[in-house]
C-alpha cells in the first residue's frame, strides 16, 4: 500500500534545512512546476510513503498553486507545510504550533455586506487541520495546537495584529497556510501545518524573523520526520 505526502515550503531558508536533514535518504531532485523539488521513498513491510518536498515561493498564490498541483498532478494523499510565523496570542517566539484552524485574514468583502473573512455563495472560509495528523505531531515535546491566520503581507502593524486577534481569534500569522488549507478543504485532502514562531508580528518582527530564518534551524525538519515515522507505523492511517 502506498501513500504520497506533499510537503510545501515557502522559501529557501525553510526548504534547505529539510533537504539537509534528510541527506541520508536516496533522493531525486527535479524542477516541479517551475519549483525546486526533491522526492524520496521510505518503506515498512507492505507500506510505502513517497515524500515530495517543494519550494513553492512566498505568499498565498504560490502556496495554493503548489498544493493544487501536488494533489491534482502528483496525487498526493496528504499535504504538509512547515515554516515560520508571527506570534499573535497565546504563544511566543520559539514556540512550535500545529494548525487546528485556518483563516484568510485579508479576505475582505465587508464593503458589500459580508463578515470579515467570509466568502460568498456559502463557501467555507474557516478550515480545519487533520486531527489525526495533529495528534501525531503533538506527541513531540513542546508542540501545541493553535489557530493560524494568513494574508499576503508580512505583519508588523500592532493595530492590524490586534484587529486580526480580536476578529478571528488567531494565535499566529503567516503568508501561506490559509491558502493551502482552502485547497485541501476543497479536495478533501488531509492537511497538517507545523510553524515555529519567529517574531511577535509587531514593529520588531523583521529583525527577529530574519535572525531565525537565516539560522536555518533543524527543529521543524526533525518534527516532519517524526510525524512521517509515526504515520508509517500507525495502523489507523492505513
Amino acid at each position: 500500500m502506498k501513500k504520497i505526502i506533499g510537503i510545501i515550503f515557502a522559501d529557501p531558508m525553510e526548504y534547505s534545512p529539510f533537504d539537509k536533514y534528510t541527506e541520508s535518504e536516496k533522493k531525486e531532485y527535479s524542477v516541479r512546476y517551475s519549483n525546486d523539488s526533491f522526492s524520496y521513498t521510505i518503506n515498512k513491510g507492505e507500506r510505502e510513503l513517497e515524500i515530495i518536498a517543494v519550494k513553492a515561493g512566498v505568499g498565498k498564490s504560490n502556496a495554493a498553486m503548489a498544493a493544487a498541483l501536488l494533489i491534482g498532478c502528483d496525487k498526493a494523499d496528504i499535504i504538509m507545510n512547515a515554516g515560520l510565523s508571527g506570534a499573535v496570542s497565546g504563544c511566543r517566539r520559539g514556540d512550535i504550533l500545529v494548525g487546528e484552524k485556518f483563516v484568510e485574514c485579508d479576505f475582505d468583502l465587508t464593503s458589500i455586506g459580508y463578515e470579515p473573512g467570509q466568502k460568498p455563495d456559502g463557501q467555507n472560509f474557516i478550515y480545519t487541520g487533520d486531527k489525526k495528523l495533529m495528534e501525531l505531531a503533538e506527541k513531540s515535546d513542546g508542540v501545541k495546537s493553535g489557530v493560524f491566520g494568513s494574508g499576503d503581507l508580512f505583519l508588523t502593524d500592532k493595530n492590524k495584529k490586534n484587529y486580526y486577534k480580536e476578529t478571528f481569534s488567531i494565535n499566529a500569522f503567516d503568508m501561506e497556510t490559509g491558502a493551502i488549507a482552502a485547497v485541501c478543504d476543497k479536495c478533501k485532502t488531509p492537511f497538517l501545518s507545523m510553524r515555529k514562531m519567529s517574531d511577535d508580528a509587531d514593529d520588531t518582527a523583521f529583525s527577529s524573523y530574519r535572525e531565525m530564518n537565516e539560522a536555518q534551524e533543524a527543529c521543524l525538519s526533525e518534527l516532519i520526520v517524526q510525524v512521517i515515522d509515526r504515520l508509517l507505523n500507525d495502523d489507523t492511517m492505513w
